[in-house]
């Protein structure tokens, strides 16, 4: 349970930081970069990538199969009367 509270976190700041470098990085578009030589600049740098790995990294967390806890237990009961 806690790796996977430890793992949304670490996958939701690396999302943070991936989308505050794809914010920065709108600014070339002032510059004159055109959209299609902004989304291939965003693919192209690791910092905006970790946006994608962290998003990864939440959805395993939130849906990944974890551990069961519940154990399937039998028990052979005689009723004597």
């Amino acid at each position: 349970m806690i790796t996977r509270v430890f793992f949304f976190l670490l996958g939701f700041i690396l999302m943070v930081i991936g989308i505050m470098y794809m914010m920065i990085y709108i600014n070339l578009l002032s510059f004159g970069y055109t959209y299609l030589e902004y989304f291939v600049y965003i693919l192209t740098h690791y910092e905006c990538l970790i946006a994608i790995l962290g998003f990864i990294i939440v959805l395993l967390s939130l849906f990944g199969k974890g551990k069961s806890h519940v154990k399937c237990v039998r028990h052979h009961f005689k009723f004597i009367r």
